[in-house]
């Protein structure tokens, strides 16, 4: 009984919703229009449907970023090594007079070739040819780097400057009237936001696409090339877009087409967890380049060492967060920098930093961070504790050595 009850309800309901549009109450709705993208050129182009207005975005957007993409590859000229094989006596009980011989493979160099040894990504940020990747893609500075463009050309291009700070380079190669990317805001970014990551997949798979979500903002990790080395990135863009080894310096747009991130590493062994540097790190870089022919950064001129409980502990310190200045491992890394600006400001090895202008330095907000976001020529008020008085000491930020 009660499900006829509900079926009756919903047919009265019907009757009257009928009646209401037709005395034009309600308005009916109108189809929404059915999303499409061109594709071809010349006499083979043709209008394709997609699924909905989502996919258009994320269509239209692949195919206008996809020209400015560009794929590098590294060439270096490697030892050639072949096998020869060395005659010596046989030299045994029953050969005492050497009359056999054996023949011994051996290995040696036979000059040198030029081979392709590795790839990467990149993306154009002017019409003449000026291009954003990783650092450790162009850090051999032995090796000749070739830049393919999206129509199959090539260029060999020459480094402008290698960020000695976070993974970033610019390159070069002189064409003109060139597709380029811009760079959006990352700073307004939220976790869920669609995402889109074009590269050189693997170094073989040229612009190919994947997408995806903002997975988390502003993470901290170690990352590592294989070789033993290792740097710290802060404040990177996680995402599950899929990035592959060869993906590093691509970007990492929104659906409106702007640059948000510069792809930079993935988490090994795990299920699509990429990491990029967000943009407005990368487009002050790329500014000061086009200003200045390098990299201008704001600079300190400390070591140190952040305080943990641990840390804190261990060398009796009053507080357990800030930095402690401290010197490196070789005798000649000095906790302060001679001719510094933190040296003329009169820091010193065993003082603390705590705040700098205000703002507390702890788990979540480094010294690196602040200082990245500050200007050369810009005066910071450090709140330190010296000789243990604390007290404010202002310092005038100077221009990074090169």
């Amino acid at each position: 009984m009660k499900t006829f009850h509900i079926i009756l309800i919903s047919f009265v309901s019907g009757i009257v919703g009928a009646a209401l549009v037709v005395s034009g109450i309600i308005p009916v709705a109108q189809p929404e229009a059915v999303p499409t993208v061109t594709v071809g050129e010349g006499a083979e182009q043709q209008t394709v449907e997609l699924s909905s207005p989502h996919e258009a975005r994320v269509v239209n957007t692949a195919k206008d970023a996809s020209p400015a993409v560009v794929s590098i590859i590294i060439s270096k000229d490697v030892p050639v090594i072949e096998r020869f094989f060395e005659e010596r006596p046989f030299g045994s009980f029953f050969d005492p007079f050497g009359q056999f011989n054996v023949r011994v493979p051996r290995l040696r160099q036979n000059g040198t070739e030029r081979q392709d040894v590795g790839g990467g990504t990149g993306f154009l940020v002017s019409t003449d040819g000026m291009i954003v990747t990783n650092r450790h893609v162009v850090n051999d500075t032995e090796a000749e780097y070739t830049v393919f463009l999206h129509d199959g050309t090539n260029f060999t291009a020459s480094v402008l400057a290698r960020d000695t700070v976070n993974d970033i380079a610019v390159i070069k190669i002189e064409a003109d009237n060139l597709p380029f990317l811009t760079f959006g805001d990352s700073s307004t970014l939220q976790p869920g936001q669609t995402v889109i990551a074009i590269g050189n997949a693997l170094s073989e798979f040229r612009n190919s696409v994947s997408v995806g979500v903002i997975s988390g903002l502003a993470r901290s990790i170690t990352a590592g090339n294989g070789r033993g080395q290792a740097e710290e990135l802060e404040e990177v863009i996680q995402t599950d877009a899929a990035i592959n080894p060869g993906n590093s310096g691509g970007p990492l747009l929104n659906t409106r087409g702007e640059v948000i991130g510069v792809n930079v590493a993935v988490a090994l062994g795990s299920e699509n967890i990429g990491f990029a540097l967000p943009s407005n790190l990368i487009a002050d870089i790329v500014t000061g380049v086009a200003r200045d022919g390098r990299i201008v950064r704001p600079f300190l001129g400390v070591r140190y060492a952040v305080i943990t409980p641990v840390v804190q502990e261990r060398n009796n310190l009053p507080v357990d967060t800030g930095v402690l200045l401290i010197r490196g491992e070789e005798e000649t890394d000095l906790a302060v920098l001679l001719d510094s600006p933190a040296a003329r400001a009169g820091l010193a090895e065993g003082d603390i930093i705590i705040a700098i202008d205000g703002v507390a330095l702890d788990a979540d907000t480094s010294l690196g961070q602040v200082i990245r976001k500050k200007k050369v020529g810009d005066t910071v008020t450090l709140t330190v504790i010296q000789a243990g008085e604390q007290k404010d000491i202002t310092v005038t930020l100077e221009e990074a050595p090169q």
